[in-house]
């Protein structure tokens, strides 16, 4: 797998740096939504690398440090289960991913965002459906917004306990719906998610 081979023509061309940007949380009823952005350096290949998704969570623990070493910027942000009630769920996660871009300290020449929308990056902007699995910079961000918001969710489960966030991270298993209906939505609930889910 060349990870390597979406970003190559525009190296070639002198755009750079390129920083790869993703999201975790979407979907889930509680908690925020996370976005990571990254820059690798051109043509790094970092052994075990791979959409997020595809991962063990040990694999991802491991990659995580690795990544935020061999980087040459990255940066994680948060838009908040207000933020996301307010907002709606497409515009938190660009309000994630700009606050994650802003964060890297290294204005990129191109963001490729995962996915197939980025009307609302702040950023010069490209989309890759897919990407997560295709651009070692995307994979790289995907590891990094998964690992923040699952160690995020784990810490919030010790201070709102009873809902078993560490377990679910906040999406709606069978589990986490029996903890709402016996406990009602908690403070980090997004409240238009449960509208739509019930």
């Amino acid at each position: 797998m060349d990870f390597w081979l979406y970003e190559r023509p525009y190296l070639e061309k002198g755009v750079s740096p390129i920083a790869g940007v993703d999201e975790a949380g979407r979907g889930p009823l509680a908690g925020p939504v996370c976005a990571a952005a990254v820059i690798l350096p051109p043509e790094l290949v970092i052994p075990g690398l791979d959409d997020s998704k595809k991962l063990t969570e040990k694999r991802r623990e491991a990659l995580y440090p690795v990544i935020c070493e061999k980087a040459l910027a990255w940066s994680v942000a948060f838009a908040s289960p207000r933020e996301i009630d307010e907002l709606n769920i497409l515009n938190s996660t660009y309000l994630a991913m700009n606050r994650a871009i802003a964060g890297l300290g290294l204005a990129p020449a191109l963001c490729i965002i995962d996915g197939n929308r980025n009307e609302g990056i702040d950023y010069p902007s490209v989309t890759l459906v897919g990407g997560d699995g295709l651009s070692a910079n995307i994979a790289a961000a995907s590891v990094l917004a998964k690992v923040t918001r699952d160690r995020l969710m784990k810490e919030l489960d010790s201070r709102i306990p009873g809902y078993g966030f560490a377990v679910h991270k906040g999406y709606g298993t069978k589990l986490h719906y029996a903890m709402l209906r016996e406990k009602g939505p908690s403070p980090i609930h997004r409240q238009t998610f449960l509208r739509k889910k019930h």
